[in-house]
């Protein structure tokens, strides 16, 4: 398949190619729209990255910017982001924008993305707006996988407790009743409930598993209408220690987020809509978009902010400072700054206290088990002499 704005232009790009024209043919909008969307999604965010990089170092060198998309469509390896690459070269040569280009393909690149390359095309300072689009890009990357290593350990301990846990009760257990069936004798209160609790999942193991998938599908239905999306976010910023790391993150990329489109010349009203869109949490969302709407009818950012409740006070303090000496896009840098360090030392904190805590619970569920079982066999020659 190729992407063509027209006929013309597919026959064009195969002369080029030296290829010889058979026949050309649309391709149906469903099914091609589809096959691109499944290309999109194979792009990484580091790959981004390099490309935003650079192409900034290109466009410094004085490369024009057609010349330097050619040279990244020819080594860039990855194919799907070659052939989008190319696509925008042959847009902007067609006559098309920069930014206009590149929102032809909204999978890849975001409205963050797109109104930072606007910007610096509008500013004659698209090198320097890319180069802070690269940083902007690393930075968020690094903090979600700061927050994602935080939470796979855990996550991943408590998976192999819960297989092992469903394993001993499924096979192990059913094998140590048939032994003290054929012994006799009265059984401890911990081994008889452990007996209990296998015969139950024994024989309810089909029902559990398909409650378990039905009350999956409906619960990923709910979080993608309106209200349960906001409501499960609530939730996330709400919990017990989690909740304050979360809330730090959302604060760290709300204010880098930000920074960087002020910095880049982004008006302030369409960076705060950019920034509600990219925020990834319904309520900060809601607070930045209530925001938006408020500084339109002439108030401060700061104010709507500490109204909503969702971001700190000292965040609003410093953003009013910001406001009142000119110089926001640097105190948010700060906010910024400060936030990121902050989850940072928040996940590393959250990973120690964790570690000792999951571990325990093993050992626990899966002791108390193993010591549920072996409790008659302690009194074998109780149960033997009855």
């Amino acid at each position: 398949m190729l992407d063509a704005a027209s006929d013309l232009e597919a026959a064009d790009i195969l002369h080029k190619k030296e290829l010889t024209i058979v026949s050309i043919e649309q391709a149906k909008q469903k099914k091609a729209a589809k096959e691109k969307k499944s290309r999109d999604k194979r792009i990484k965010l580091d790959e981004l990255v390099v490309f935003s990089r650079q192409l900034a170092t290109m466009i410094d060198a004085g490369i024009p910017l057609v010349h330097a998309l050619g040279i990244l469509a020819e080594q860039i390896e990855n194919k799907s982001l070659q052939n989008i690459v190319a696509q925008v070269r042959r847009d902007i040569e067609a006559g098309m924008s920069f930014c206009d280009a590149l929102q032809k393909h909204p999978n890849i690149f975001s409205d963050f993305f797109i109104n930072m390359t606007r910007a610096g095309e509008t500013s004659g300072q698209l090198d320097e707006v890319l180069d802070r689009l690269a940083t902007y890009l690393e930075k968020t990357a690094a903090l979600a996988r700061k927050i994602k290593s935080s939470l796979v350990y855990p996550a991943v301990v408590i998976a192999m407790a819960g297989v092992i846990t469903a394993v001993l009760l499924l096979k192990v257990v059913p094998t140590f009743k048939s032994i003290f069936d054929i012994l006799g004798g009265n059984l401890p209160l911990p081994t008889r409930i452990l007996i209990g609790a296998s015969d139950m999942l024994r024989r309810q193991f089909l029902f559990l598993v398909g409650a378990a998938i039905l009350f999956g599908f409906l619960f990923r239905r709910y979080v993608k209408t309106e209200n349960g999306r906001m409501n499960y976010d609530k939730i996330k910023l709400k919990m017990p220690i989690l909740g304050t790391l979360l809330r730090k993150a959302a604060v760290a990329k709300f204010s880098r987020t930000f920074s960087t489109l002020v910095r880049s010349g982004v008006s302030i009203l369409n960076a705060l809509d950019i920034v509600s869109k990219t925020s990834g949490n319904k309520v900060i969302e809601k607070a930045v978009s209530d925001c938006s709407k408020s500084v339109r009818d002439g108030e401060p950012i700061s104010k709507p902010l500490l109204k909503s409740g969702v971001f700190p006070p000292m965040v609003c303090r410093m953003i009013s400072v910001g406001e009142q000496t000119g110089q926001l896009e640097q105190m948010l840098s700060k906010i910024a700054d400060f936030y990121e360090e902050q989850v940072d030392a928040s996940a590393t904190a959250l990973t120690s206290l964790i570690e000792p805590l999951v571990i325990a619970f093993l050992g626990i569920v899966v002791g108390g088990i193993v010591i549920a079982l072996f409790l008659p066999i302690f009194k074998i020659t109780e149960l033997i002499s009855k």
